[in-house]
């Protein structure tokens, strides 16, 4: 275990394997520019009389849902959290990314928390899997694709089998399940949909940035199953920009206003906000402190269900 989160990881651009088309990369580096003009405010950077929550780093090894898969995870714990009353929870995709400086979390759970705009909340930051298929046609070594991009109950399985007990034993975490959230970008940002799609009885509030509702695997027919299905009890959070990805897999800034436009005739309680920004945590990062203030806006500070 250890006391704090590592470096960051790189952008996502430099996260696809070799595997990947020259067309492809160009598309993923396209919105550098227009990046830029999405900066961090005030209520993303440490400040002066707010109390700051700790980050410790723990190591997890699936025996049952991904066997044989190893990641890190990170447990933000607020610092008016002393177990008393159960807190609610928010788990992060690609948990390294949303602990950097493109988005600072944990400084902006401090802020929000210390004002009121969200509960106490405790963070839950999880890597993929070390191992696996890859990306389908990229390529890879890990099971990133597998995890965040299959349909299905199985990531939902994982967190809410093995990582969510394992913290329990630590954490007094609510079990309403419109006290905990889910996040990611691109793939974990679908992941985020699925695993409240596949379990609004445990997760019911959903961020997602850049999300891949694309064909990776199978993804792209989330909006035609959301107008086909009675709405269930979501809250979602939709954010892409104008300069997000077109590839080989879909169209990013398309995939998402047709998942906005079925939430719409589902007549869900959603947000999309579209920006000018690629395939980052950029435009994302910068909206977050808003974000939450939205995804939590009439959350009853006075839990009493646990774990």
């Amino acid at each position: 275990m250890k006391d704090s989160a590592s470096d960051p990881l790189p952008a996502i651009e430099e996260q696809i394997p070799m595997g990947i088309s020259e067309k492809d990369k160009a598309a993923f580096a396209a919105g550098r520019d227009a990046d830029a003009q999405y900066t961090l405010g005030p209520d993303s950077l440490l400040q002066e009389g707010v109390p700051h929550g700790t980050i410790t780093q723990y190591h997890w090894k699936s025996e049952r849902i991904y066997p044989g898969t190893e990641r890190d995870y990170w447990l933000y714990m607020p610092q008016q959290y002393d177990g008393s009353q159960p807190a609610c929870l928010m788990v992060f995709q690609d948990g390294k990314s949303y602990l950097g400086p493109e988005l600072n979390a944990p400084v902006v759970f401090d802020n929000l928390i210390h004002t009121g705009d969200m509960p106490v909340t405790i963070g839950l930051f999880v890597s993929p899997g070390d191992k696996g298929p890859g990306n389908p046609l990229y390529g890879g070594t890990d099971n990133r694709s597998f995890e965040y991009d299959s349909l299905g109950d199985r990531y939902a399985r994982f967190l809410i089998e093995e990582l969510l007990p394992e913290i329990g034993k630590q954490c007094n975490i609510t079990i309403d399940p419109a006290g905990r959230g889910i996040c990611g970008i691109s793939s974990g940002g679908i992941c985020a949909f699925t695993v409240a799609w596949e379990r609004p009885d445990a997760f019911r509030k959903v961020v997602s940035h850049c999300g891949s509702f694309a064909d990776i695997r199978g993804g792209h027919v989330y909006p035609s199953l959301i107008r086909k299905t009675k709405a269930r009890s979501l809250r979602v959070f939709l954010q892409t920009g104008a300069q997000d990805i077109d590839v080989i897999f879909g169209c990013w800034p398309i995939a998402n206003r047709d998942m906005a436009a079925a939430l719409a005739y589902r007549e869900y309680d959603y947000q999309f906000v579209f920006g000018e920004a690629g395939h980052t945590l950029k435009h994302g990062g910068a909206i977050f402190p808003d974000t939450m203030r939205w995804l939590w806006r009439d959350y009853s500070k006075g839990m009493s269900k646990g774990m």
